[in-house]
């Protein structure tokens, strides 16, 4: 019997936890939408969703650009209204739900005109190793504004913006022969980030692992957050 209560108690926890997403990054509140729904949604249609900030682009004149993802998939937050101080709430891993429009330009699809409230609950998503999906776009898209990896890649070029340091950083990486776009993204990484030196000092053909968000311009041209050399 004793045995029993235990067991009766403890599913009781776990489930109250769970609807009350306290413990389940999948779990959404009542009127949210699904990242299955919101991928479905038309273009320009209002949408709602929940999901927790993994990266931070940019805050200029009380408007915030953030990465954001759940466990289903990513999502692109575009100058959201946001006043200086709770930008500064927005740390890696806090949960928000957003209400916006659902918009695409040069098929990065975002959310615009985007308003927010913070939630409760943390999590932090692990980089999703995409490698094996670069020389398939169709497949590859479906991690658009996700925190990937790229293993194994071979630097071909660095270029900065406007040909010195201060700008952003054109990458291209290739394998097995192929050449893909990347980039260090000044608003996201600027010159006084880890990334953004190291970046800088690559040479060709040094082979190197990198993580980043997989944005979109014209193809993917991921957000490059973290490089190590490997080769």
């Amino acid at each position: 019997m004793k045995k029993f209560l235990a067991i009766l108690l403890t599913l009781t926890f776990v489930f109250a936890l769970t609807s009350c997403g306290g413990s389940d990054p999948a779990a959404k509140s009542e009127g949210v939408m699904t990242y299955a729904e919101y991928d479905a949604a038309a273009l320009d249609s209002e949408v709602v969703i929940e999901a927790y900030v993994q990266g931070k682009q940019s805050w200029w004149e009380d408007k915030a650009t953030v990465y954001a993802q759940d466990p289903d998939g990513g999502y692109f937050i575009y100058e959201m209204a946001c006043s200086a101080e709770d930008y500064e709430k927005l740390t890696v891993g806090t949960k928000i739900k957003v209400t916006g429009y659902k918009g695409a330009w040069e098929g990065e699809v975002e959310v615009m005109d985007p308003t927010f409230e913070i939630g409760e609950g943390t999590w932090i998503a692990e980089p999703t190793d995409v490698t094996a999906l670069l020389a398939n776009e169709a497949e590859l898209i479906k991690h658009q504004n996700k925190l990937v990896s790229f293993k194994g890649m071979t630097v071909e070029a660095v270029e900065y913006k406007n040909g010195e340091p201060g700008d952003d950083i054109y990458v291209t990486l290739s394998l097995d022969g192929v050449s893909y776009s990347f980039c260090v993204e000044v608003y996201l990484t600027g010159p006084d980030t880890e990334v953004y030196t190291a970046v800088g000092a690559l040479t060709p053909g040094a082979v190197v692992d990198v993580e980043g968000f997989l944005y979109w311009y014209q193809g993917a041209n991921p957000h490059i957050t973290s490089v190590t050399v490997v080769g």
